[in-house]
């Protein structure tokens, strides 16, 4: 198979797998930090297993990196858990909608500590994401079991995700050329440390369901799905694992109406293709604003 090939068909393996996510957090039963701390335990081993097999775990990295990588496992740690939080309130796929905001939060984060430009073209894409939220944070749907007590937390929740994503990926940043199946072992080793003091240990989760989706989360989810989406991203040039990325939050709202009945409002669907049309004109360098050639 033609390596571009092989590469799309992992990239779209992984974005899809990504996008069941939210299922398997519902089917396990648990609250989101119960969850977040089995997904850790499970994805832990299997990336021990991956790191043993592909001769990382001989790696050296150096205190620095060490710590960068553990200061960013807190920022998944806690973006997982608001993720998670947030499809309880907002339903699986609205969050998931919002929580693709997070090209915009990194693009600021460029702003502010890598001295990065804000252009025209990249405020209007921001404005046009913005648009977006407001319209899905204004439109609640009529339907009494399609979010949960808070409609507005889940929303806020789901942003407070992609804040942390941003501040993982900004991390993550620093430690180029580290292996990323390294980084996210060490990242999910914090994630036990942090939340093993939380977890209900007095009430497990019972049956094979709860233990299968959680098994799942952690296996593949976490495991597998790195193996797919770091492969990809060896094969694929840039342009092509961005527009592969968009696969998640299509599938997270098909899987949301499948397996709940959760069907988007004709306004919550505009807000939520607008984020996504946001960002991917974000990603590819799309221009909504013409500048003025110079004068030859």
């Amino acid at each position: 198979m033609d390596t571009t090939l092989r590469g799309a068909a992992e990239m779209t393996a992984a974005m899809t797998i990504l996008g069941t996510i939210g299922l398997f957090v519902v089917l396990s039963g648990q609250g989101a930090i119960d969850v977040v701390f089995w997904r850790c335990a499970f994805g832990a081993l299997a990336l021990l297993v991956i790191c043993t097999m592909q001769g990382l775990i001989r790696r050296q990295l150096t205190w620095k990196q060490a710590g960068v990588a553990a200061v960013g496992g807190v920022a998944i740690v806690v973006n997982w858990a608001m993720l998670f939080s947030a499809y309880g309130e907002a339903s699986i796929g609205v969050a998931t909608a919002v929580y693709n905001t997070q090209p915009f939060i990194l693009v600021g984060f460029g702003v502010l500590f890598l001295g990065e430009r804000m252009t025209a073209t990249k405020l209007a894409w921001l404005a046009l994401a913005f648009a977006g939220v407001v319209l899905i944070v204004q439109t609640k749907s009529g339907s009494a079991d399609y979010a949960g007590t808070n409609y507005a937390l889940g929303i806020a929740l789901a942003l407070g995700a992609a804040f942390f994503w941003a501040v993982a990926a900004l991390l993550t940043k620093k430690l180029t050329g580290t292996p990323p199946q390294l980084i996210a072992l060490i990242q999910v080793c914090v994630g036990i440390l942090m939340l093993a003091p939380f977890v209900s240990w007095t009430a497990l989760p019972a049956g094979t369901t709860a233990w299968g989706a959680l098994l799942t989360l952690g296996a593949v989810h976490t495991g597998i799905m790195y193996i797919l989406m770091y492969g990809a991203v060896q094969k694929l040039p840039t342009y092509l694992q961005g527009a592969f990325s968009f696969i998640y939050p299509v599938v997270a709202i098909l899987v949301d109406y499948a397996a709940f009945g959760h069907k988007l409002q004709a306004l919550q669907l505009v807000g939520a293709g607008a984020i996504i049309l946001a960002a991917m004109g974000m990603t590819f360098g799309w221009r909504l604003v013409r500048t003025k050639k110079a004068a030859v």
